[in-house]
Order: structure tokens, then sequence, then C-alpha cells
């Protein structure tokens, strides 16, 4: 007998189905006023919404440690649905610096989507961290600087925007996901 890997399936067409209790928009069970609020939208290669999207942030504390870091009892982890029009929020700490060589604050974050045979990793960096992101070795490791723009949340009206592109011109530069 030999032993075959079973194939890969897609995630959809409806992720958000059966998962709604496992998400919730915060790392922290009550956002105090110097938490940072993260919103957007996934698309689609046609610039469409992607309306049943699952994304997953994992990141520091506020000093760059883990959760065991002492920080409003912030978790590190949290999940978030797309809504009808393909947008998300997250309220969570903003990440410190971390690892050596230092890489600059960022998150990391995990899609899932229709049509998506695994999972598709990226990282958000912050629009107000110029100099660390200017020696990030992760971020450096992305060839262009317009490409590398693809990975900076903007700052407008208070919070950090940050919308995923799956495909297309715009599309949103993903990493080879680390082991499990």
């Amino acid at each position: 007998m030999s032993l075959i890997p079973t194939p890969s399936q897609t995630a959809g067409p409806f992720v958000s189905i059966g998962t709604e209790w496992l998400c919730g928009a915060s790392a922290l069970p009550a956002p105090p006023a110097d938490a940072v609020t993260i919103t957007g939208r996934v698309l689609d290669g046609q610039g469409l919404p992607v309306t049943d999207a699952m994304l997953e942030f994992w990141h520091s504390g506020a000093a760059g440690r883990g959760p065991s870091e002492p920080s409003h009892s912030w978790s590190g982890f949290a999940r978030a649905l797309t809504d009808a029009d393909g947008r998300y929020r997250l309220a969570t700490v903003k990440p410190g610096a971390t690892g050596d060589p230092a890489e600059a604050p960022h998150i990391d974050v995990s899609v899932f989507a229709r049509g998506l045979m695994q999972r598709l990793v990226t990282r958000i960096y912050f629009a107000d961290e110029e100099v660390l992101n200017s020696t990030d070795p992760v971020l450096l490791s992305v060839p262009t600087t317009e490409r590398r723009r693809s990975l900076v949340a903007r700052h407008e009206n208070g919070v950090f925007a940050f919308d995923i592109h799956l495909q297309g011109d715009d599309e949103t530069v993903f990493f080879a996901p680390w082991p499990e």
C-alpha cells in the first residue's frame, strides 16, 4: 500500500460561516486610549471586494516582546472577517521593533479567502516608522521601493489604512508561509 497526500482544497466560498465566533477585531479585551486602529479592504485581482475573507494578525507588544509583555492584557493575536465591502478593522497596541538585526515595528498577517489553496502571508509596516523601515531586513528584501509600499500602512484620519490586493497591478507583497 502506498500513501498519497490528500490534495489541497480552497477555503471558500463561505470562509466566514462557522468562524464568526473565532473572530474578534481586537487583540485587546478593552482597547486603551493608546491603541492603534488599522482598517482596510481585501480586494481581488479586479479590484472587487473579497467579502468572506478571514485575516489573522500576530505581532509583538509595544516593547518588541511577546504576549508575556505586560501591556493592557494584549494577546498578540487577533482575527477579523471582512464585511460586504471587503473591509476589516483591527484595534491593538502598536508593536515595537524586534530581533537582531532590528526589524521595524510590523504585524504579520495571514489571509484566508475563497479560491486560495493555502493562506497568504504578508506584513503591515507603519508609515510613521520611516527610519526603522529604511533598515528593516525583511522590508529591504523586497526588490523595489514601489513593491515595498504595498506593505506600509498609511496614516489617515487617526487610523492606519492598509488594503490587501490579492492580485493585479497593485498586488500586495506576499511571503512564503513560515512552518506550522
